[in-house]
C-alpha cells in the first residue's frame, strides 16, 4: 500500500512537482530549437551589424574609390558630364541609375549592367567628372552581408530556413522568459554556492531577458522580407484592399517596370515603394526640349524630396526618370516622382502619406530593424542588441558544453520533460494558434511531432540519445 500525502504539505508538493515538470519541458523545448536557431541568429546579428556600418565600413576598405578630395574652388561638374563619363569608359555597359555624392567628400555612384549581364557600381569623381573605378555591388563586405542576411546566398531555400529559424526563435524567446522567471532561486543558489558555470547561466538568463522584447520586434518587422509569411500576408492584404508595400496609382497607365525591377541591386528603393509600378515618357511630343539627368535631380529638388536621391535612368524612348527620396532617418519623408524625359514634367509622384495604413505601418517597422529610425540612438541600441544575440548564441552552447555527459554514448545530456498539454488545454490552443498564424513554424513543429512519436520514441538507441521520456 502507498502513503499519500493530503493537506497544506501534499498542496505544495504538488505544486512544486507540477512547477517542475514545466520548467522541464519548457528547457527541453528551449534546448532543442537553439539547434537551429543558434546558427541561424549568430549569422543574422554578424552580418546585421556589418549591414548596419556599412556606410563607415564600405568607404574605409575602398576609399580609393568612394572617397574624394574636393579642390578649392571648384564646384562639381554637372551629373550629365558625369554620366558621359562613365559611358565613355563603359561604352558596352548600360547605366541604370546614378545616387548623388552623400557628402562633398564622396564619389558619384553610378549602377551599370555589363554586356555580360553582371552588375557594377561605377564611382565618378564628381569635382573632375572622372571615373575612379567600379566594384561588383553583391561581392562588397556589406553587400555579401546583406545577401548573407536575406537568405543565406541560398535563393528561396535559404529564405524558408531563416523563417523557420525566425519562428522557432519566438519558442526560444517565449521559453527562456518562463526559465528565467521560474529559476530565478535556483540561478542565486548556485552563485551563492559558487558552483561551476553559475554566473555564465545568471549573465546568460539577464541578457536574454533584456533581449527577448526586442528579439521578439526584430522578428515580426522582419517577417515581411519573407518569401513564405510575407507573401502570403501580401496577399490576404491585397484581398482585403490593403498592401504591406505602396502600389502608384498614379503610375498605372501603361507600366512597364517596378522600381525594384529597374534598380534590382540597390538599396536606395524604400521598401515600400518596391513595388510602385513606372509609368512611360510620350515620345510623340515635338518641338519640346529633351531632359537630362540634371533635369530630373532639379525636379526632385525643387519638390522637396530628401537628399542624396538616387535617379533611375529611362529605359528606352519611353522610359522616364524616377526619383528616389529615401529619408534615411524618416520614412515618413520617403517620396519617388516620374519625370518625363522630353519635357521634364512630373507625371506621376507618391510618398510616404499615400502608402496604405499597413505599407506605413511596415515601413516604420524596418526603419526600426534596420538601426536608423531614431538616428543614433536607433544604431546604438541596435548595435548593443546584434552584440547581446552574439553573446547569447556563443554562452548557450558553452553552458551546455560544461554540463554535457561526460561519458561517450550517453546521449546529448536535453532537460527530459514533456508540455502538459492534456492537463492544460490553454497551453495547447496557444500552440495551435502560433502554428497557424506562422505556419511554417506548424509545419515543422508537425515534423518533429512525427518524428518523435514514429521513430524515435521506437528507437531505443535514439530514445537514450535524446534522453526522451516515456
Amino acid at each position: 500500500m502507498t502513503a499519500t500525502i493530503s493537506g497544506p504539505l501534499g498542496a505544495a508538493a504538488k505544486r512544486e512537482s507540477t512547477g517542475r515538470g514545466w520548467f522541464r519541458a519548457f528547457w527541453r523545448w528551449h534546448f532543442y530549437a537553439a539547434f537551429l536557431v543558434i546558427p541561424v541568429l549568430l549569422l543574422l546579428a554578424t552580418t546585421g551589424l556589418i549591414y548596419l556600418f556599412r556606410f563607415q565600413l564600405e568607404p574605409a576598405l575602398h576609399a580609393d574609390v568612394m572617397k574624394v578630395d574636393q579642390p578649392a574652388g571648384l564646384v562639381a561638374q554637372p551629373y550629365a558630364a558625369q554620366l558621359d563619363a562613365v559611358k565613355a569608359a563603359l561604352p558596352d555597359a548600360t547605366v541604370v541609375s546614378m545616387t548623388e555624392p552623400s557628402g562633398p567628400d564622396r564619389s558619384t555612384v553610378f549602377s551599370v549592367e555589363t554586356a555580360a549581364g553582371g552588375v557594377r557600381d561605377v564611382f565618378v569623381d564628381p569635382y573632375e567628372a572622372k571615373v575612379l573605378g567600379s566594384l561588383n555591388p553583391d561581392t562588397t563586405l556589406s553587400g555579401a552581408a546583406i545577401r548573407l542576411h536575406g537568405d543565406l546566398m541560398a535563393g528561396r531555400f535559404g529564405d524558408a530556413v531563416i523563417e523557420i529559424a525566425a519562428c522557432w526563435a519566438l519558442v526560444m524567446a517565449i521559453t527562456g522568459y518562463y526559465l528565467f522567471a521560474r529559476g530565478r532561486v535556483a540561478r542565486a543558489r548556485r552563485r551563492a554556492a559558487k558552483a561551476a558555470g553559475a554566473v555564465l547561466r545568471s549573465r546568460h538568463a539577464l541578457t536574454g531577458s533584456i533581449l527577448g522584447v526586442g528579439l521578439l520586434f526584430l522578428i515580426i518587422s522582419g517577417l515581411p522580407w519573407t518569401g513564405f509569411w510575407g507573401a502570403k500576408v501580401q496577399q490576404i492584404a491585397t484581398g482585403q484592399g490593403s498592401s504591406m508595400w505602396a502600389e502608384d496609382p498614379g503610375a498605372l497607365s501603361d507600366p512597364v517596370s517596378t522600381l525594384d525591377e529597374s534598380l534590382p541591386h540597390s538599396h536606395a528603393v524604400p521598401w515600400a515603394l518596391g513595388e510602385s509600378k513606372v509609368p512611360r515618357s510620350d515620345p510623340n511630343q515635338e518641338g519640346r526640349p529633351t531632359a537630362n539627368l540634371d533635369t530630373a535631380v532639379a525636379v526632385g529638388t525643387r519638390n522637396g524630396l530628401a537628399r542624396p536621391m538616387t535617379v533611375a535612368l529611362p529605359g528606352g524612348e519611353e522610359g522616364v526618370y524616377s526619383v528616389i527620396g529615401y529619408a534615411f532617418q524618416n520614412p515618413a519623408k520617403e517620396r519617388s516622382l516620374h519625370v518625363d524625359q522630353y519635357g521634364g514634367a512630373v507625371i506621376s509622384t507618391y510618398g510616404y502619406r499615400d502608402y496604405p495604413l499597413l505599407a506605413k505601418t511596415v515601413a516604420q517597422g524596418i526603419a526600426l530593424h534596420e538601426g536608423r529610425r531614431l538616428g543614433t540612438v536607433n544604431l546604438w541600441i541596435t548595435t548593443a542588441f546584434c552584440l547581446g544575440v552574439i553573446f547569447m548564441c556563443l554562452s548557450g552552447p558553452a553552458m551546455w558544453w560544461r554540463r554535457r555527459p561526460k561519458t561517450p554514448g550517453t546521449g546529448l545530456g536535453a532537460p527530459r520533460g514533456r508540455l502538459p498539454l492534456k492537463a492544460t488545454p490553454a497551453l495547447a490552443v496557444i500552440i495551435a494558434a502560433l502554428a497557424v498564424f506562422l505556419p511554417l513554424f506548424g509545419i515543422t513543429l508537425a515534423i518533429v511531432l512525427l518524428l518523435d512519436l514514429l521513430v524515435i520514441r521506437r528507437t531505443k538507441q535514439l530514445r537514450h540519445w535524446f534522453n526522451t521520456t516515456n
